[in-house]
């Protein structure tokens, strides 16, 4: 079981005594390396808590290369040596839609403001991209979404996989796009504008804007 004293108010999902410890022991047992690192495959919810999430990013699972996951969806280590990927085009469209560039590459800024950064598979195994789509994560992911209905939050779901998971609340902000991946990206992610669409309505909500500039 992991440290459940971690997750805050996440430790009360049905999910930590129903599916996890079956999923625990598949890693356990997984002969191949396994991304994140087992101390940041739950760094996500541990990072942003129920009551403080405002927007939910979800994408599909951790990057699979060496050294570039870090437990939050499409964030990558400061000091990682090699491509972006789909980070590199998820700041690309940051410049296009805020004219804002930035440089930090881990998106731990954005967690502290509020932005859930989850994927629907927690690990990956080395190389092989969806190698866990099926473990049974997907049912955390399922209960976290439940458990943010209690007010209205929003959503960008990118690519078809994350689509799948979208609530059927007319109070959120649901925005679905192509998954920012360099093999999808040019098929509707480039110029979705998400984060000024975001921005605009949290203001309309009477709340602080997301400073996605990494600047804090």
């Amino acid at each position: 079981m992991p440290d459940l004293s971690r997750l805050g108010a996440w430790a009360d999902l049905p999910f930590w005594q129903q599916d996890y410890p079956r999923i625990a022991a598949t890693l356990m047992a997984e002969r191949r390396v396994v991304h994140p690192s087992p101390d940041r495959i739950l760094a996500a919810l541990a990072r942003t808590q129920p009551d403080a999430t405002r927007v939910v990013i979800l994408g599909q699972d951790p990057y699979h290369t060496p050294g570039k996951a870090d437990g939050l969806a499409f964030s990558i280590s400061q000091d990682f040596p090699g491509r972006l990927d789909s980070l590199g085009n998820i700041l690309k469209e940051l410049q296009s839609d805020l004219h804002v560039t930035r440089d930090r590459t881990d998106l731990i800024d954005w967690a502290n403001q509020g932005v859930l950064l989850l994927n629907t598979a927690l690990t990956v195994p080395d190389g092989k991209p969806g190698g866990h789509a099926k473990l049974g994560w997907d049912r955390l992911t399922r209960q976290v979404i439940a458990r943010l209905a209690d007010r209205p939050r929003a959503y960008l779901l990118w690519g078809a996989h994350a689509q799948t998971f979208a609530p059927d609340r007319e109070t959120d902000l649901v925005i679905r796009s192509a998954h920012p991946s360099p093999l999808s990206a040019s098929r509707g992610f480039f110029g979705s504008r998400p984060f000024s669409t975001v921005n605009a309505w949290l203001t309309q909500r009477g709340q602080g804007p997301i400073d996605w500039t990494g600047k804090e």
